[in-house]
């Protein structure tokens, strides 16, 4: 078993209590931020209808993006048979196949093609003009389409991280729960789930309604993480 395994299952174990994760009575954003748990320990029975997933992942693409191009793209995996083939990929973590979707969060490194429908739309809505607006996406294609690969994944993956913690947020909010995965084996999934080569897989996320509370991980205090105006 590989060092990788090990270090996943004495995770596991470690969500292995009694409680069910909090119920809670109001989705004021401080007590979802605070009550949201990285939980693995999922009912199996309970699905999810695309509706609902769509209501969460509508609320998630709200976060900010660079130049508002929105390059996440999503894999929503539902069904059970194309869970257990992502399973293995995912180094058997089995929240993978408990939960009622694993949603795998993607960023495309061409988002800026959408550049024009994008800001097309803001001037249809009259909050920009097309003068304005062609000066944006000139902008944008000369500064993006130039970008490296490395330099594009980057964007992405900043952009990814922002629209996946507000998928998480979100889903806390209407009494779900999720745990993100970054544990997976990247280009085996890519290959299996045929994967655009313009895009990056940034994790994976478990939605779903969890059993088991995720355990309160310690967190380093302020002073530790902060400073203030210049080092």
């Amino acid at each position: 078993m590989s060092s990788k395994q090990d270090y996943l299952n004495k995770i596991n174990e470690l969500d292995l209590g009694s409680n069910q994760p909090k119920t809670l009575d109001s989705s004021d954003f401080f007590l979802v931020a605070e009550e949201r748990r990285s939980v693995r320990q999922y009912d199996p029975t309970f699905e999810l209808s695309m509706e609902e997933i769509e209501e969460i992942l509508t609320i998630a693409t709200k976060a900010p993006s660079s130049s508002n191009l929105q390059p996440w793209r999503f894999l929503v995996i539902q069904e059970q048979e194309l869970k257990e083939k992502l399973l293995p990929i995912a180094n058997n973590q089995k929240q993978v196949t408990d939960a009622s979707a694993v949603i795998a969060v993607l960023g495309d490194l061409e988002a800026y093609k959408k550049a024009e429908d994008i800001y097309g739309d803001i001037v249809k809505s009259g909050k920009m003009t097309k003068e304005v607006k062609d000066f944006y996406v000139s902008s944008i294609y000369e500064n993006y389409s130039h970008l490296s690969e490395e330099q594009a994944t980057k964007v992405a993956m900043v952009d990814g991280g922002l629209v996946s913690m507000q998928l998480m947020l979100a889903a806390k909010a209407k009494g779900l729960d999720t745990v993100p995965m970054g544990g997976f084996k990247h280009d085996e999934f890519i290959k299996a789930f045929h994967v655009p080569e313009t895009f990056k897989p940034v994790m994976l996320i478990a939605l779903g309604k969890g059993t088991q509370e995720g355990f309160e991980k310690y967190r380093l205090p302020l002073n530790e993480v902060v400073t203030w105006n210049t080092f």
